[in-house]
């Protein structure tokens, strides 16, 4: 019966679809993976630069590593001397700032800047608008110290006309009878407390 079974099997027809498919499948994953070369290139270059790529990615993660650790240090370093993550966060600015008034680009807009303000006030327009803005002010403190002295002579000629003199002289008058009449009202108050008294009555019950 087995052997019957395996001349069946060997005589089926679909012998060898499995073995046909199976040689479909692509045996090394990594060299099928592998982009093919650029153009110009042999296959010795592209080994040597793929070799220099693991080489420096491998440098890369080794610095990685290295950064991580001297940070871990200067953090043990700063909680030590009390420093707190604000006074980090200042001189972390400071610095960026520092380096920014040195970068090339920060020098360069600085330097077009000056050169902007500098063509600016040596403009004919600018020095028209200053001339027009320094007259304008000469001629406001001008009108102002004339409003004063208008001001001035006004009242000097209303104290010296003789409305504001008679006004004056009623005041006066006014005062001088409103002090006369409490001095007289004080003299006519009795010298002795004696009168303030009143009589007692003497007559017997």
């Amino acid at each position: 019966m087995e052997s019957a079974s395996q001349d069946i099997n060997l005589n089926s027809p679909n012998k060898g679809l499995l073995s046909d498919t199976m040689t479909d499948v692509p045996v090394d994953n990594a060299a099928s993976a592998r982009t093919s070369a650029p153009e110009g290139l042999t296959d010795v270059e592209e080994e040597e630069l793929r070799a220099e790529l693991a080489k420096v990615e491998e440098e890369i993660g080794t610095l990685r590593q290295v950064l991580a650790a001297k940070e871990r240090h200067c953090g043990e370093l700063k909680r030590k001397l009390g420093l707190t993550t604000f006074d980090g966060l200042k001189q972390n600015l400071s610095k960026s700032w520092h380096d920014v008034q040195v970068s090339n680009a920060y020098l360069s807009a600085s330097s077009t800047l000056d050169d902007w303000n500098e063509k600016l006030t040596q403009s004919e327009a600018y020095k028209k608008t200053q001339e027009t803005l320094s007259q304008a002010g000469q001629k406001t403190s001008a009108a102002l110290s004339n409003v004063g002295s208008v001001i001035s002579r006004k009242l000097g000629d209303m104290r010296n006309s003789a409305t504001f003199k008679s006004f004056e002289d009623r005041v006066g008058t006014i005062k001088s009878k409103v002090v006369g009449g409490r001095e007289n009202s004080t003299d006519l108050r009795s010298p002795t407390g004696s009168d303030d008294k009143p009589p007692q009555d003497s007559a017997p019950f």
